[in-house]
């Protein structure tokens, strides 16, 4: 079995996998301080209790302070070096980035699954800290894309930045004109992140020759999704995948 790791910014996602089927998956929020041996006993335990047979542990990580300790918990419980993806993976593309080590692999490993999965030409849209959107022409090539804040972060800056407005949750408002100061800034977050990311997307399928299908992906790709006419398919699992589909390429030509 594989067990793939995505580390976010706010949150870390697991997925296990019995050859090409994901049969399960949690998410915990991602803590910079975790030691060794809270790791183990809130997190990876679980793993060891419910799936003997994890051979291979793949991870793609922004958050590199903590890449060590998921090392060592993986080799101390699970007896498996893990393997953190790098720029000098496979992934199946052509990619046109200055320079190609500054990319986060997470957004590599983004387009690469949705590249395989989708076809080309592909966008695909990362909904979570941050706002992350790339493209893959029609001949295969990554040709890069853009990063924005994400529509959590456009409301903790609202709140942070100033002395009176509360820090409101998201959600879709029941109409674009609040009429309270809560109703307010959570429908100016909403509306206004929608039309960034809608705006951001119209610009780019410009630049793109063809019909790009546009993937979305991460904690707020379903609340995007659902609210914009621009977003072909929300997948929950699209780095997850594209993890397992990277050592799946890796095992073929190695």
């Amino acid at each position: 079995m594989l067990l793939a790791i995505d580390i976010g910014n706010s949150s870390t996602k697991f997925g296990i996998f019995e050859s090409s089927s994901l049969i399960d998956k949690f998410v915990i929020p991602t803590v910079r301080d975790y030691t060794v041996d809270e790791l183990l006993f809130d997190r990876l335990r679980y793993v060891h209790e419910r799936f003997f047979r994890i051979d291979t542990v793949v991870i793609t990580s922004v958050v590199p302070e903590i890449n060590n300790t998921f090392a060592q918990a993986s080799l101390e419980l699970l007896k498996v070096t893990p393997v953190f993806v790098d720029h000098t993976f496979d992934f199946g593309v052509k990619i046109n980035y200055d320079p190609v080590t500054s990319i986060g692999t997470d957004r590599l490993v983004n387009v690469a699954s949705a590249a395989a999965k989708y076809g080309s030409p592909v966008i695909a849209c990362s909904f979570g800290t941050a706002t992350t959107i790339d493209a893959v022409d029609k001949d295969a090539i990554y040709v890069g894309g853009i990063i924005a804040p994400g529509m959590k972060m456009l409301a903790e800056a609202l709140h942070i930045k100033t002395s009176k407005l509360p820090l409101v949750a998201i959600e879709e408002p029941d109409a674009v004109i609040g009429n309270s100061t809560e109703a307010s800034i959570r429908s100016g977050v909403f509306y206004g992140y929608l039309g960034l990311v809608e705006g951001l997307l119209e610009r780019i399928v410009a630049e793109i020759e063809g019909d790009p299908q546009i993937v979305a992906t991460g904690g707020f790709a379903g609340t995007v999704g659902n609210s914009s006419s621009l977003i072909d398919v929300v997948d929950e699992n699209l780095t997850l995948e594209g993890l397992r589909l990277l050592m799946e390429r890796r095992t073929v030509t190695s």
